[in-house]
């Protein structure tokens, strides 16, 4: 699927014609250049690279440092290759938000919020206070029991058990689009997306 690298600004809502509310995340969609053209003659499938965000030269070791000097583009900090774009690109092309239109469906991917180590309640959703099961009286946020006796006489594998939560790639299907604005690079879609502030996601359609 063909997209573009962006980063996500942040959430707000707009109304629609018919005067709905609607919640909606901003995101900053490109401009990215093109870094590397895929062909089957060399690479045995057909792709673009391309790359979002510059970053100091300083930054960037000798090995990236020819990689984008050979393309004639500055350093980037996220380069992702991308499938399905029509069209000829060559390398130091720029492709711009306008690359989406208002209407049209997009997947969103990115890293999840890290939440650190959680317990049951907050990362499988168990009952808690209220809803105490598993032959809890006194602790009711425990997960409760987790196995048999002496038969199987060990914890399946899979469990649902307290542990880290969140930090994880996650890609939500299938968010409309609601506005393009090409003059500030910025796309409007429908509903969240994973990631905090500022952080690096990939829109495909």
């Amino acid at each position: 699927m063909s997209g573009l690298i962006g980063k996500k600004i942040g959430m707000t809502s707009i109304f629609d014609e018919n005067g709905k509310n609607i919640p909606c995340t901003v995101i900053e969609a490109g401009p990215c250049v093109v870094t590397q053209v895929r062909t089957k003659e060399v690479d045995g499938y057909e792709a673009l690279q391309l790359g979002f965000d510059d970053k100091a030269e300083k930054r960037a070791n000798k090995a990236e440092l020819g990689h984008f000097k050979k393309a004639g583009v500055s350093p980037k900090k996220q380069i992702v290759e991308f499938q399905g774009f029509e069209g000829d690109f060559k390398l130091g092309d720029t492709i711009t938000v306008e690359h989406f239109s208002e209407g049209e469906f997009v997947d969103v991917t990115g890293t999840s919020k890290g939440k650190g180590f959680q317990g049951v309640v907050k990362r499988h959703g168990f009952g808690g206070v209220g809803q105490a099961t598993h032959g809890q009286h006194n602790r009711l946020r425990a997960p409760g029991s987790i196995g048999a006796a002496s038969y199987p006489a060990r914890v399946f594998k899979g469990m649902r058990m307290a542990g880290r939560m969140g930090a994880e790639r996650v890609t939500v299907e299938n968010l409309r689009v609601l506005k393009v604005v090409p003059e500030k690079n910025l796309i409007v879609i429908k509903g969240c997306v994973p990631g905090h502030k500022n952080a690096y996601v990939i829109v495909q359609k």
